[in-house]
């Protein structure tokens, strides 16, 4: 199992989901939810209860109570035991199913069956694969700062300094998370064939240590958490000793090569939503970056003209953009001019009859420095979707990239244009309006959860850009095509990196050059790529043309019937559906509605 992931972030970082579940979510305004739906997430605690004790944090996370001040299990034979725990929950799940009735909870059932499955084959290939190693320090800072945040009840974050406690081994039961971690890489050494934890990731973990030490610190200090003061000591201890032991005995290790088993990277790919060939995958991107990059050297001139830009090349888009980002906003600024920009988009949605949208506003914020190490670049919080009384996600926009060093900072997201398109991408119509969808229209763990896929989850927010894109002035649009041009780009270097079909220094080359962005942002990007999820980057694309040409698939059967409102709404009311089964559900139950009115 690779190291777990403490932290839903869902956008242009990168998003490591963890299917967990729980008691149905239910907000203050949220209607009844059919009945069908009460039973399937009675159902799904039985895969709750295989998973929630292994990533305690996770499940805490989404607000299942109960896990506040657990732990994840590094265990000896963690592994292993996970398995069976998922097997022995799958097949009660198969029991059910044969003896269920109701078409929706059997579909959810078979969700909740294909998520073990999925859990299961994930698991036995990283093992068979990948030493197990772990950044600690990076852990345990995603579990507090999961705890304490302003989303979680005070009661909650009281438990914060017993998860502490636990992390380091003070509570009855535990044992020190780093000692774990280093226990089951040791007894891994020698292996045969079982790949080492890359440079990169080797590397930051040494650079942040003493970052996310700092950013534990100064949440307990925000939240006013008492008697904390000699645990924090102990951690700076154990953090820094483990990170010591990583210098020492893992990192002349590690290798340069980023590069996955075909195999594992196939499964990536599968995991993320990705259901076609690579091969195919990089060749339609190719083609998207080519048509985008012209709509860019067509669309430049227009806003050189509207802007007043001194630019050589009207038709360099580079060029056009590089000027744009000379209208800097300073950091004290950046999060009033965004909150501008959000009051803006919502009254152009409803106006536009885009998808109906809420009347509380957007919450947003700039992110830490831990944060930043941890998730450097900007990303969508989800709300707890188990319990939830009202709690709101946040759109979280990080200043810059640690990793990269003396050009750490970004220069792509703090400037006007820039606002518009990530404000939509990662609020509304994008990853908020998702999310609150489905704690507000009462939607079963199963579609939310247990069916998680950045196919469908990064495709709608790139939809939502999309949508966005006609209503927003000629600088935020010119800003709106470099982000679709970096998808493409994604969709089209993810698999050559890993594939070996080319390297780091020419992959920067596009990034940079082709698309625009800055040395702190391509470096997250390859990152991303190569350590952090290979496969995933790809699925932004993928699920923003499957959309697309179900749209059109639509409209084509609808003709003058199609609505535009309707035809979003019902998206989202899918939950978040693979791509075949949410076209399935669009054939078969929104296309006969609308043809019967």
């Amino acid at each position: 199992m690779k190291p777990l992931a403490l932290a839903v972030v869902l956008a242009l970082a990168a998003p490591l989901p963890l299917n967990v579940a729980a008691a149905a979510p239910v907000a203050k305004t949220s209607p009844a939810a059919p009945a069908w739906v009460a039973h399937s997430n009675e159902l799904a605690q039985i895969l709750l209860q295989a998973q929630a004790p292994f990533q305690p944090e996770m499940a805490s996370f989404f607000g299942v109570p109960g896990y506040d001040d657990k732990v994840a299990d590094l265990g000896p034979d963690y592994t292993g035991r996970y398995r069976t725990a998922l097997g022995k929950a799958r097949e009660q799940l198969r029991e059910k199913l044969q003896l269920e009735r109701d078409p929706n909870v059997r579909q959810d059932l078979e969700i909740m069956i294909g998520a073990a499955e999925r859990s299961i084959e994930s698991s036995t290939l990283n093992e068979q694969h990948l030493m197990p190693w772990v950044d600690v320090p990076q852990t345990v800072f995603g579990g507090l700062n999961n705890l304490l945040s302003d989303q979680v009840p005070a009661e909650r974050r009281a438990k914060a300094l017993d998860r502490l406690k636990a992390y380091l081994g003070q509570a009855s039961g535990t044992q020190p998370m780093a000692t774990l971690a280093r226990q089951r890489y040791e007894e891994k050494s020698g292996t045969p064939n079982l790949l080492q934890p890359t440079k990169i990731e080797v590397d930051q973990a040494l650079a942040n240590v003493d970052t996310y030490i700092a950013g534990i610190g100064k949440l307990f200090a925000k939240y006013k958490i008492e008697g904390a003061d000699a645990s924090l000591a102990e951690l700076s201890t154990q953090m820094k000793d483990y990170i010591a032991w990583t210098q020492k005995d893992v990192l002349p290790n590690a290798r340069t090569d980023t590069r996955l088993p075909a195999e594992l990277y196939a499964f990536q790919l599968k995991e993320v939503g990705v259901d076609i060939d690579p091969a195919l995958l990089m060749q339609r991107a190719q083609l998207e970056y080519m048509e985008t990059r012209a709509m860019m050297r067509q669309l430049a001139p227009l806003v050189v003209q509207a802007k007043g830009l001194k630019v050589a090349d009207p038709n360099d888009y580079a060029a056009v953009i590089r000027a744009l980002k000379q209208d800097k906003i300073n950091n004290d600024q950046l999060e009033t001019h965004y909150r501008g920009v959000i009051d803006a988009i919502d009254p152009i949605i409803r106006k536009q009859g885009i998808v109906d949208v809420p009347q509380r506003p957007l919450q947003m914020r700039l992110g830490s420095e831990a944060e930043s190490a941890a998730s450097p670049a900007p990303h969508y919080l989800p709300a707890p979707l188990v319990g939830n009384t009202g709690q709101q996600g946040t759109f979280v926009l990080p200043l810059g990239n640690p990793a990269s060093g003396e050009k750490a900072q970004y220069d792509d997201f703090n400037f006007g244009s820039a606002a518009w398109t990530l404000s939509a991408h990662e609020g509304r119509p994008g990853h908020d309006l998702q999310f609150a969808a489905m704690v507000e229209r009462g939607i079963s763990l199963a579609r939310t959860l247990f069916a998680f896929n950045s196919v469908n989850v990064e495709g709608w927010a790139l939809y939502a850009e999309a949508e966005m894109v006609p209503f927003e002035p000629l600088d935020g649009q010119m800003i709106a095509l470099q982000f679709r041009l970096l998808r493409a780009a994604r969709a089209m270097l993810d698999p050559m990196l890993n594939l070996g079909l080319t390297d780091r220094e020419r992959a920067r080359s596009v990034l940079v050059d082709g698309v625009g962005l800055s040395e702190a942002m391509a470096t997250q990007e390859l990152d991303r790529y190569t350590v952090r999820a290979q496969g995933q980057a790809s699925s932004y694309f993928y699920g923003y043309t499957r959309i697309m040409e179900l749209r059109m698939q639509t409209e084509l059967a609808l003709g003058n019937k199609f609505d535009r409102l309707a035809f979003n709404n019902f998206l989202l009311d899918q939950g978040l559906l693979p791509p075949d089964q949410l076209a399935k559900a669009v054939n078969e139950v929104f296309v006969p509605a609308q043809r019967r009115k």
